[in-house]
């Protein structure tokens, strides 16, 4: 999932929960309400940062700003 806007992303299907890592000090957001397909379409956007801004902040999901520590963490692989 290389990405000029976005670390990492993971989705939880069960709450329907899509959590952003941006890259540089934008932070980590958790949008609600986002179906499974919706993630789907995200996920094999060619773009992720232009389906980002042009079609998912258009659906307007509820979401919030996510402290760091309930975050994703990302791990390096050697």
């Amino acid at each position: 999932m290389p990405s000029s806007v976005i670390a990492a992303m993971t989705y939880n299907a069960e709450q329907r929960t899509l959590t952003i890592v941006y890259r540089g000090k934008r932070g980590t957001y958790r949008y609600y309400n986002v179906d499974p397909e919706e993630y789907e379409e995200f996920r094999s956007a060619p773009s992720k940062g232009v389906f980002l801004n042009h079609t998912f902040k258009r659906r307007q999901h509820p979401f919030e700003r996510v402290p760091s520590s309930q975050g994703i963490h990302l791990v390096e692989r050697s």
